[in-house]
């Protein structure tokens, strides 16, 4: 009758310290821009209010959130936002070559190119690039009446600045659109007022993007990604990029994915469970992020909110249907 005493007081402890190893704590990271920030608290809620796990967040830049999951000691456990084929050296490195990062199974589009509001683009028919090459176009963009149209290729200092600088150039646009650089909170000011006037403007955007739950706009259409037709030479790598470069088709459509550490299988296997079938949707991290930036509201309760009102979807994560 001892033995069993003991066994069964062993077996209860070793359950015990399962049960514990199965919770240990998620660190989710947390890059810099607002998508990224609201899949981090995504993550983060359901493992605490779904499968009863503590979370926590720590703020990092792609290299060390990927130097911490392969670390596999709980520093950094999830990448939130993976966006492919740009952040390909880390995943060609801890997914493919070292084997001690995965992806989750699913993933969201990621565009990037030029929008039109879309009474634009009903009623003035601009829908093509090759539409913003043209008299009509000029005319139509137009907003300081100097005779030429305008359009906001992005700030100063970003890279994909330049990528569009390069393509207002190589699709012939800039013989009837100046391209301008203002900051973004300029810019955006002066969105607003076309908008309000239903007056011409075009201009660089991404989705997801709050820009896309904020107003009615189009994503102007460009020839399919070719790889043979688009190169981009930055500056930090040839002070003549510019005319190094060369661009006459679309961007590749990016894939955004989440990491996580292959070592929760093991620390916590049910957070890598959900981990591994996440499925976020553009157009609704697009309206979490107008959301949080614009209406100002606190990113917590947003997501919050919004996992209250999408069960079934975060049900199909967690493999419930």
């Amino acid at each position: 009758m001892k033995t069993l005493t003991t066994l069964a007081a062993s077996l209860a402890l070793t359950l015990a310290a399962t049960g514990a190893m199965a919770q240990e704590k998620v660190m989710v990271g947390e890059p810099s821009w607002p998508g990224a920030k609201i899949m981090s608290r995504v993550i983060g809620q359901i493992i605490e209010t779904r499968l009863g796990g503590e979370a926590g967040y720590a703020p990092g830049a792609n290299a060390v959130i990927f130097a911490a999951m392969d670390g596999g000691r709980g520093d950094i456990d999830v990448h939130p936002d993976v966006w492919l084929p740009n952040q390909s050296s880390f995943t060609d490195e801890y997914v493919d070559q070292k084997g001690s990062v995965a992806l989750s199974s699913g993933s969201y589009e990621g565009r990037a190119g030029f929008c039109t509001p879309t009474y634009m683009a009903d009623k003035h028919n601009m829908k093509s690039i090759f539409d913003l090459a043209t008299p009509m176009a000029q005319e139509l963009y137009d907003t300081n009446g100097d005779g030429k149209g305008e359009i906001w290729v992005g700030a100063s200092g970003w890279a994909s600045t330049n990528v569009h600088k390069v393509k207002v150039r190589d699709y012939g646009i800039e013989t009837f659109l100046e391209p301008s650089t203002e900051d973004e909170t300029v810019f955006y000011s002066r969105l607003k007022d076309a908008v309000d006037q239903e007056q011409g403007v075009v201009f660089y955007c991404y989705s997801p993007h709050y820009v896309h739950a904020l107003y009615d706009v189009t994503m102007i259409e460009e020839p399919e990604h070719d790889p043979a037709t688009y190169k981009i030479v930055q500056p930090d790598q040839d002070a003549d990029w510019y005319n190094k470069s060369s661009i006459t088709t679309g961007d590749q459509v990016k894939t955004v994915t989440v990491a996580y550490s292959k070592s929760l299988e093991e620390r916590n296997p049910a957070a890598a469970s959900f981990l591994s079938q996440i499925d976020m949707d553009a157009d609704e991290l697009s309206q979490l992020t107008y959301q949080v930036v614009i209406q100002g509201k606190d990113i917590d309760a947003a997501v919050s909110d919004w996992l209250a009102a999408n069960g079934d979807t975060v049900d199909g994560w967690l493999g419930l249907n």
